[in-house]
Parts: structure tokens; C-alpha cells; sequence
């Protein structure tokens, strides 16, 4: 018999578990702020209506995902329509960036001590241009980069949160590593992301601080 997921106790219990995730991956789609613990709520009040009908053919972080897309798919919406009447708004590309650049705040400076001032400022200086690259590209390539790069997702398991054929995962992802790559070497004004090393699922996590990736989920 398949257990209550909506009883108190479980519900509960699958908040603490999953809540780290749902936060982690808000601030990586919409950015830091105080917008994420709203985006949260909406979230894990989403799941809760959801799960009479959950059952039981993807895993719980997969449906999470999938919920957490579409709240973040929500949130791009309103953005854009404040944008359209508020004249002074920036741009998606430079709005977006900025928002970026205080994603990954704080997450994991492991082994502080071993590493020099200058490590530390071009770890920085690296993140940021990531950051800020990330915000330049479409939602649905930025969320799948996210989701297979910083959230280790299998093909499988992005395929199913976002509710999209495997094939077209793969074609995001791709364009994605490209576009990225280029606006990194934009910015930085020479090749900080080889086409073999950089756009690769190991070069992408070593251009982002230590600590961030938390595993395949999916």
C-alpha cells in the first residue's frame, strides 16, 4: 500500500528533505533574493496539490524540478511583463546577468585556507563571468545547462522534468555549451572556455565553486 505523501508527518518530512534542492534550484534560475523563499512556497504548495495524483512512474526530485521549471517559467513571465512598462528596465541579457552574479554567494569556499588571495580572486572572477553568461542564454538552455551541470541530471532525468524529448535536451544542452563558451571568451577576451575542456560537464563544474554540484538527482 503506497503511503499518504499529503499526511502532515510525511509531507513535512518531504520538505526537509527536498527543500535544499527547490532553493538551490530557484536562485540558480531566477537568481538570489528574497523572491526565492515566495518562489519555494509556491513550489511545495504546487507539490502538495499534485501528489494525490503523483504516482509513483518518476521520483520525487524529478516532479520537483519539473514544478520548480514552471514556477521559475512564471516568475521570467512576470519579469518580462514589468519590463515591457518600466521604460528604465535593463534588457533581459544585462538584467538577467546581474542577477546571476549573486547566484552561487557563499556556496562553498571549501579548503579556504589552502588556497592564495590571487586563487581566490580568479575563482571569483570566473564564477562571475559564468554567472553572467548563464543569464544571457534562453531560459530553457539556461535551465538545462543548470540542470546537467550543476544539478548532475541524467539526459533521462532532465527529459522528464522538463517535459521534453531526450533528443531535444541534447540539442539545448548543446547550444547552449556553444553560446556559453562564446560569451565567455567574449568577455573575458581570449579562450577561458576550450570547445573540448570548458563547454564539457567537468570543465563547466571547475569554472563554479567547490561544493555546488550535489550529485545525480535524476
Amino acid at each position: 500500500m503506497r503511503q499518504d505523501l499529503t499526511s502532515p508527518e510525511m509531507f513535512e518530512a518531504l520538505v526537509r528533505e527536498h527543500q535544499g534542492l527547490v532553493f538551490r534550484t530557484l536562485t540558480r534560475f531566477t537568481g538570489a533574493g528574497g523572491h526565492v523563499d515566495d518562489l519555494a512556497q509556491e513550489v511545495f504548495l504546487r507539490l502538495y496539490r499534485a501528489l494525490p495524483y503523483f504516482r509513483g512512474d518518476a521520483t520525487v526530485s524529478t516532479y520537483l524540478y519539473r514544478i520548480t521549471y514552471n514556477v521559475a517559467q512564471d516568475e521570467w513571465k512576470r519579469r518580462r511583463r514589468e519590463r515591457t512598462y518600466v521604460a528604465s528596465e535593463p534588457a533581459f541579457a544585462e538584467d538577467e546577468g546581474e542577477a546571476w552574479l549573486e547566484n552561487f554567494a557563499g556556496d562553498g569556499f571549501a579548503g579556504q585556507h589552502a588556497r592564495s588571495p590571487e586563487d581566490h580572486m580568479v575563482e571569483a572572477e570566473l564564477r562571475e563571468s559564468v554567472d553572467a553568461a548563464l543569464g544571457t542564454l534562453s531560459e530553457v538552455e539556461r535551465a538545462v545547462l543548470v540542470l546537467y551541470h550543476q544539478e548532475e541530471c541524467s539526459y533521462e532525468g532532465i527529459a522528464a522534468a522538463l517535459e521534453m524529448p531526450i533528443n531535444t535536451v541534447r540539442t539545448h544542452l548543446h547550444r547552449g555549451r556553444k553560446k556559453l563558451g562564446e560569451r565567455l571568451r567574449a568577455v573575458q577576451g581570449q579562450a577561458v572556455v576550450s570547445e573540448n575542456e570548458g563547454t564539457s560537464r567537468a570543465g563547466m563544474r571547475s569554472a563554479i565553486p567547490n561544493g555546488l554540484a550535489a550529485g545525480r538527482r535524476a
